[in-house]
C-alpha cells in the first residue's frame, strides 16, 4: 500500500493531467462514475453491513450516537440519490476558464500609434483574471458515505484531485466506494490517483503535515474535529464548527405556516448540519403559539429543552415533560430542540449571534420590513425568510452537491460547491510591452478600460 505521501505526490501529478481536460471529457467520467455506482450496489451495500454491525457493537462510551448511525447507513433510496448527485454535477457549466474580469490596460503596440496591426490583429495590452482549479484537495470525514461521492464529482468537475481520509467508521463503506470511482477513472483514461484515499487516525497529522503538495484541507465532521484540523496545519482549511440553526417566530407570523416550517426544519433529518437546534418566539404570540408548538412536537417524540418563560406558559401537566434549557449552545443532531421567548426582534437577532454557529437562521413573519431587517442584519452563512433551515444545501441551491458548508467568510462561505473548489488567475497578453515605458515624461498613459470580453472562456 502507498504511503500517505506518496499517495499525495501521485494525486498532485494526476492534478495537472486533470486541470488540462476538457469539459467534455470530464462529464463523460461522471456519467461512468453513475453508471459504476449503480452497478456496483450490491457489493456496496455488503460493505456498508459491515460498517453498521462493527458501529452497533460498540457499547458505553464508544456507543455511536443515532444521528452518526443514521449518517452512516447506507440505503436504496440513498444509493439513488448519490448517483443522482453525480449527474447532476455533470449537467452544471463548467467552471473553469471563465474569464472573471477583463481589464484593457493599453490599446496599442508601443512601437505603433495603431491599436491592430495590419492583419487586424488585437496589439494592445489585455489583462484577464480566469477561473482554475484549486489543485489537491484533502478532505477529512467522518460517517457520510454519501461525502465520498459529493466530493468526487465535484472535485473532479472542478479538476481538481482529491485525497480522501474516512472515519473509522465508514472505512468499509468507503474503501468499497473509492474503488468503484477509481476503476471507472481508469476505464476513462484517466488517472487513478484523482481520487485516493488514506486510513487511520495517524495518517491526518502526515496530512496536515503537507503544505507542499496540498492546497486545501475540508474537515466534515463534529466540532471538534474542525478545531484539530484548523490547529494544527499550515494549509488553508474550509470547514464549518457546528450547525446550530435558528428560527425566529416573528409576532407578524403566519402561526399555521410556522408550525408546518418547524416540523420540517427539525424532522425532515434531525442529523444534518442545517436542521433547526432552536426555536425563538416573540412574547406577543407566546401564549398562543407555544402550547400549540409544544403538541405538536409532542405528537412527533419531539424532545423539548425550554426556557422559564416557556415553561410556564403549559399546563402542570405537561411542564414534567419538557426538560429545562441550561444553555443554548447544543447542535443535538436529533429530535431535540431549545425553545425560548424574546422580547423583540432585537433580542432575537442578539441571541442568535450569541448562541449561533453562523450557520443558518430563519424568520417566520409576514411583516416585510421586520424580514428585511433580519435579512440585513443577521451575520451567518445563510438568512431565510418564511423558509425552513434544510434548504441550507448545495444540492438544493442548484450547485449540484457540496464539498461541506463553510461558517468562514474567507474565499467560500455557506454550501461549497464547484465555485468554492477554484481560485483565479490573471493572465496578462502583450506585445513587447514594458513597465518602463509607463512611467517618466514621456509615460505611456494606461487606459484602464474594463469589461473587455467578460464572458468569454480561456484554453487553459
Amino acid at each position: 500500500m502507498s504511503s500517505v505521501r506518496e499517495s499525495a505526490e501521485a494525486a498532485k501529478s494526476a492534478f495537472r493531467s486533470l486541470a488540462s481536460l476538457d469539459h467534455a471529457r470530464r462529464n463523460k467520467a461522471l456519467e461512468a462514475m453513475a453508471v459504476g455506482l449503480r452497478a456496483a450496489a450490491s457489493a456496496l451495500f455488503r460493505a456498508n453491513a459491515k460498517d453498521m454491525e462493527l458501529a452497533l457493537a460498540r457499547t458505553g462510551e464508544e456507543a455511536l450516537p443515532d444521528a452518526t448511525l443514521s449518517r452512516l447507513k447506507l440505503t436504496e433510496g440513498r444509493l439513488r440519490e448519490m448517483t443522482e448527485q453525480v449527474r447532476s454535477v455533470a449537467a452544471l457549466p463548467d467552471p473553469l476558464g471563465r474569464t472573471l474580469d477583463a481589464i484593457e490596460l493599453d490599446d496599442a503596440n508601443p512601437d505603433s500609434a495603431q491599436a491592430t496591426s495590419a492583419s487586424g490583429a488585437d496589439e494592445g495590452l489585455h489583462l484577464k483574471k480566469i477561473s482554475v482549479p484549486l489543485g489537491v484537495l484533502a478532505v477529512i470525514f467522518e460517517a457520510r458515505p454519501d461525502a465520498v461521492t459529493q466530493i468526487a464529482a465535484l472535485a473532479l468537475k472542478s479538476g481538481n484531485a482529491v485525497i480522501l481520509k474516512p472515519g473509522k467508521e465508514v472505512e468499509h463503506t468507503a474503501v468499497a466506494l473509492v474503488g468503484v470511482l477509481r476503476q471507472v477513472l481508469a476505464s476513462e483514461g484517466l488517472p487513478e490517483a484523482a481520487i485516493s484515499m488514506v486510513l487511520g487516525r495517524e495518517s491526518v497529522a502526515e496530512l496536515l503535515a503537507m503544505h507542499d503538495i496540498l492546497d486545501m484541507v475540508i474537515p466534515r465532521g463534529s466540532k471538534a474535529l474542525v478545531e484539530y484540523v484548523q490547529a494544527n496545519t499550515r494549509i488553508p482549511v474550509l470547514g464549518h464548527s457546528e450547525g446550530i440553526c435558528h428560527i425566529y417566530v416573528d409576532r407578524a407570523a403566519n402561526e399555521e405556516m410556522a408550525l408546518r416550517v418547524i416540523e420540517d426544519a427539525k424532522l425532515d433529518y434531525p442529523a444534518a448540519c442545517n436542521a433547526v437546534e432552536t426555536v425563538l418566539v416573540h412574547r406577543e404570540i407566546a401564549k398562543e403559539f407555544v402550547p400549540r408548538l409544544m403538541g405538536r412536537l409532542r405528537e412527533r417524540d419531539v424532545v423539548v429543552h425550554a426556557d422559564a418563560r416557556t415553561r410556564e406558559l403549559l399546563p402542570v401537566s405537561s411542564q414534567s415533560s419538557v426538560l429545562p434549557a441550561k444553555e443554548w449552545h447544543t447542535e443535538f443532531g436529533a429530535p431535540e430542540l431549545a425553545v425560548g421567548i424574546v422580547d423583540s426582534l432585537e433580542a432575537a437577532i442578539a441571541h442568535i449571534h450569541a448562541h449561533g454557529s453562523a450557520h443558518t437562521e430563519s424568520i417566520l413573519t409576514e411583516d416585510h420590513e421586520a424580514a428585511e431587517r433580519f435579512l440585513r442584519e443577521v451575520d451567518a452563512a445563510g438568512v431565510f425568510h418564511n423558509a425552513s433551515t434544510r434548504f441550507a444545501d448545495g444540492f438544493r441551491y442548484g450547485f449540484g452537491a457540496e464539498v461541506g458548508i463553510s461558517t468562514s467568510k474567507l474565499h467560500a462561505r455557506g454550501p461549497v460547491g464547484l465555485e468554492g473548489l477554484t481560485t483565479y488567475k490573471y493572465v496578462l497578453r502583450g506585445h513587447g510591452h514594458v513597465a518602463g515605458d509607463y512611467r517618466g515624461a514621456k509615460a505611456r498613459a494606461f487606459t484602464h478600460r474594463r469589461g473587455q470580453d467578460r464572458e468569454s472562456r480561456e484554453t487553459r
